[in-house]
């Protein structure tokens, strides 16, 4: 295989990257990023690589979650605040729950790109205009949709700003305000009760260092910034833009630019497995960013749809099996499940349908001798977001155009991500 430098990627083919008309701005943003700090370190890749082989093994759970796509204007202290504490309160109720203690990783400080189906979309009084790709990328607004590499600048020092302040809060936030988990919007289910007592435990329970530790991870989508957030540190390198980078289901072709880029990285790096995936392609894929079997290293993230995991999961885990490359499982109970709404046409998820596929991948996983390491959603600490459907709650297509914030795809609002969590829990016990 040639040899890899963090621009080889430049000679393979690329997908979903947006092309910057200003080639000498681009050009001048790009050096800029390189010259930047880092916004991780090293250290903290490496410890949860660590993490990730334990929970490869059965020894941990990982809580992967935040938003489709952040927005610069929610980089502010209480969402960030709620976006941080939701993700620790699932982790703390399956940790509680299982026994088992867990990882807690966020899509966020970085998570502001974007994959599209075309790069640009009919807009009813602007015609054909380009796709959102995400804040770093363009404006959400018609009139702000111009690719514009200033936004990658942009988009650093709102991931800056976002880690910087959630680091800070952390280390000085009250233990019962990390553990105030809310199950009010619970009440109707039968399970009340038994969410009431595991709530009261875990809030006896003192938060420590490790219960209330917390990793960032984003889709590494556009490789221009992603190279130029590249560091060489000793004789390896790291993208130190986020502890974990993933790569997406369009973007994963042998061959291709993202596989290229990502083999090179020591960070750990998930990828992510859809129905498109052949057996024999995804042993390829294996070989060529693990060859050296490190465990920790790949974490496959699964996304198929509920009812259909059985008949894909069956194949890809037999696939793993026969590489002989050691992988942590992750099932992303979100992207195979969205529907329209069929009253007003939204974009949305069933609740139902993201527990269902879980359950599914634990009873494959189970079967057939492997293990499911965790799991990777879509969700917002904001209470009143009205996205998806279903949950204690009752959520209904009616309720959707009421708190309808996502630019992207919809998320669980708070009390549907902690009923996730406590099913998710009981179902993994």
């Amino acid at each position: 295989m040639a040899e890899w430098s963090p621009s080889s990627w430049q000679s393979k083919p690329a997908q979903q990257m947006a092309e910057w008309d200003d080639k000498a701005l681009a050009s001048t943003v790009l050096a800029k990023l390189g010259r930047l700090p880092p916004i991780v370190q090293p250290a903290e890749a490496d410890r949860l690589k660590k993490l990730l082989a334990e929970a490869g093994r059965g020894e941990r759970f990982i809580i992967q979650g935040g938003d489709c796509a952040e927005r610069f204007v929610d980089c502010e202290a209480e969402r960030l605040e709620a976006q941080l504490k939701l993700i620790l309160q699932m982790g703390m109720i399956v940790e509680h729950v299982v026994g088992k203690p867990t990882v807690r990783i966020c899509r966020i400080a970085g998570q502001y790109g974007k994959p599209r189906s075309k790069p640009t979309e009919v807009v009813e009084g602007h015609g054909e205009i380009m796709s959102f790709k995400g804040d770093n990328i363009n404006g959400f607004e018609p009139k702000d949709r111009k690719w514009d590499p200033e936004r990658l600048l942009q988009g650093y020092f709102h991931s800056a700003a976002t880690l910087n302040y959630l680091r800070s809060y952390i280390a000085c936030a009250d233990p019962a305000d990390t553990t105030n988990i809310d199950i009010n919007a619970l009440r109707s289910s039968p399970e009340f009760e038994n969410f009431s007592k595991d709530v009261r435990a875990i809030r006896a329970k003192e938060a420590t260092k490790e219960t209330t530790e917390f990793f960032t991870s984003h889709e590494a989508m556009q490789l221009d910034l992603e190279e130029a957030l590249t560091r060489k540190v000793g004789d390896k390198y790291y993208n130190l833009s986020a502890h974990l980078v993933w790569i997406g289901d369009r973007t994963r072709q042998v061959g291709g630019a993202h596989l290229e880029y990502f083999r090179g990285i020591a960070n750990p790096i998930g990828v992510k497995v859809g129905p498109s995936m052949k057996n024999d392609e995804l042993k390829e894929l294996l070989q060529i960013l693990n060859p050296n079997k490190e465990e920790g290293r790949i974490m496959i993230i699964t996304r198929y749809g509920a009812g259909k995991v059985e008949e894909m999961l069956t194949g890809h885990i037999q696939a793993v099996k026969e590489s002989g490359i050691p992988v942590t499982w992750q099932c992303d109970g979100v992207h195979g499940n969205g529907i329209v709404a069929a009253s007003n046409k939204f974009k949305t998820r069933r609740l139902e349908d993201i527990v269902q596929e879980i359950m599914e991948c634990m009873a494959v996983h189970k079967k057939c001798g492997s293990i499911l390491g965790g799991i990777h959603l879509e969700v917002t600490g904001q209470t009143s977001v009205t996205e998806c459907l279903g949950g204690c709650a009752g959520l209904t297509e009616d309720m959707l155009p009421q708190n309808y914030e996502t630019y992207c795809d919809p998320r669980l609002n708070y009390a549907q991500s902690i009923e996730a969590a406590f099913a998710v829990a009981n179902g993994a016990k």
